[in-house]
């Protein structure tokens, strides 16, 4: 009878004891690599010499189990989250942890509850919120930016030369653009030590001041609106984003007259990534009612390539969806959530009204401005919109095609969207909510006149 040989994984040699603090573990090579070549375990993989780590056992069990699955225990929830940060900083696995621990595809929006909150120093509201994919976490509150490493047990704050931090973006971790409304210049600020690292400028015709209205970026370059300081001029330059060189200027507007499409200045830049364009929404109060403009930027021919007017029910925020591939607004009067497919932009002209609301179709009673206040985002295929003190979230019912009157498809016919209310009874309610950002796996959420950030997230498994 022939005798079958063990694989590579069943070899002595490649089988490996580890003593860790007086207890052994017993894997493999491959599973110890896992932890990538520049990491202690990876060495103790390839080392012949006694492998003794003078560290807590259990901790170790718990980040080997990481190695082996791809994920924690379900009992990970019953350590404190700090000791592991620094248990897996040792063995130089902290972003194998990060990636467990926050990956964004592990964001469930119906299971989204508020679970803890943040405090905040000083008497100063958050005016603005930054993340980065994998939830660090940025906030400005009056001249202040406060940040949160990924595991949001690490505080810092600094103070900034602005009187206000009206706009904020996260470049990395460490690095951030903030702007404001009423201070010249976007500044680009090292977080860990409170410098500014680069100040950029628009150069107006007048020579005057350049006041920053929104910020946004993609993997590539980083957008910024600018008006100028008498606010006759606004333009929307392009930096490259590793070199912070100037690209290209777009939508550059000299004010005159009466002319009010080409004095509102982008208040929002957004990236659209499945067509490479730079989204720019602006709106102005008026005695005639709030107008503006939503125009859809290829910044490599500096043409706009679609543009929403809005004068009937104008957008109070507005946000654009790659993956359900619509722009989604919510209408400063009625309140309501409306949507207009990317498809349809091309056919879009001066007399047509794209927008299909999602709502009720209230009629505005009395000018009263409904949707004064509401934002609303994007996260993977769900929209979220703030009412007041609550949050609705939109998600797609995927339908059959339409067929038109020639028997041809039509993808265009057959949308449906339905609404649920985030949280349980008790997360309802309270004050005005101002800003919603999206981070790692959460959701995080400020409200007029209070000093903390909510964080929102699902019942998954960890801590």
């Amino acid at each position: 009878m022939q005798c079958l040989k063990p694989g590579p994984e069943l070899t002595t040699t490649n089988v490996v004891t580890i003593n860790v603090g007086g207890e052994n573990f017993q894997t493999t090579k491959q599973t110890l690599t896992q932890a990538g070549p520049n990491s202690l375990l990876s060495q103790l993989a390839e080392t012949t010499s006694d492998r003794f780590v003078d560290r807590d056992p259990v901790y170790f069990s718990l980040l080997l189990s990481l190695l082996r699955t791809g994920a924690l225990p379900s009992k990970v929830k019953d350590f404190d989250l700090r000791d592991l940060i620094e248990e897996s900083r040792y063995y130089g696995l902290e972003s194998l942890l990060t990636n467990s621990l926050t990956n964004p595809s592990q964001l469930d929006a119906f299971a989204l509850q508020k679970s803890s909150i943040l405090p905040l120093n000083g008497r100063d509201s958050p005016s603005a919120v930054a993340t980065t994919p994998f939830g660090s976490l940025h906030v400005s509150h009056g001249s202040k930016i406060t940040s949160f490493d990924w595991s949001l047990t690490r505080k810092s704050t600094i103070l900034t030369q602005f009187p206000a931090v009206d706009s904020l973006l996260a470049i990395s971790p460490d690095t951030a653009a903030a702007g404001a409304t009423d201070f010249s210049g976007l500044q680009i600020l090292d977080l860990q030590n409170g410098s500014v690292k680069q100040t950029l400028n628009w150069e107006n015709a007048t020579r005057s001041g350049s006041t920053v209205q929104a910020i946004g970026s993609s993997g590539e370059f980083l957008f910024t609106s600018f008006e100028s300081s008498r606010r006759n001029s606004n333009s929307i330059m392009v930096y490259d984003l590793n070199t912070l060189n100037p690209v290209t200027e777009i939508g550059h507007n000299e004010i005159f007259g009466a002319d009010i499409d080409s004095a509102i200045p982008a208040t929002k830049l957004r990236w659209v990534s499945r067509f490479g364009l730079v989204m720019a929404s602006g709106s102005h109060s008026g005695l005639s009612g709030v107008s503006g403009n939503i125009r859809f930027w290829d910044i490599r021919s500096g043409n706009v390539a679609f543009e929403l007017k809005e004068k009937i029910d104008c957008f109070s925020d507005i946000c654009v969806s790659d993956n359900l591939n619509a722009v989604f607004k919510v209408g400063v009067n009625s309140g309501e959530v409306f949507y207009t497919d990317f498809r349809s932009l091309s056919s879009v002209n001066d007399n047509s009204n794209p927008w299909i609301c999602l709502g009720d179709k209230r009629k505005v009673i009395n000018g009263k401005k409904e949707g004064f206040g509401c934002k609303i985002e994007n996260h993977g295929n769900q929209v979220f919109c703030s009412k007041g003190g609550d949050i609705e979230l939109w998600s797609e019912v995927v339908m059959g095609s339409a067929k038109t009157s020639n028997g041809s498809e039509d993808q265009l016919m057959k949308r449906d969207f339905k609404k649920n209310m985030m949280g349980r009874v008790k997360d309802m309610g309270g004050s005005r909510i101002t800003n919603l950002a999206f981070g790692g796996n959460k959701m995080f959420v400020t409200r007029k006149d209070q000093q903390v950030i909510e964080i929102w997230q699902g019942s998954a498994r960890g801590i």
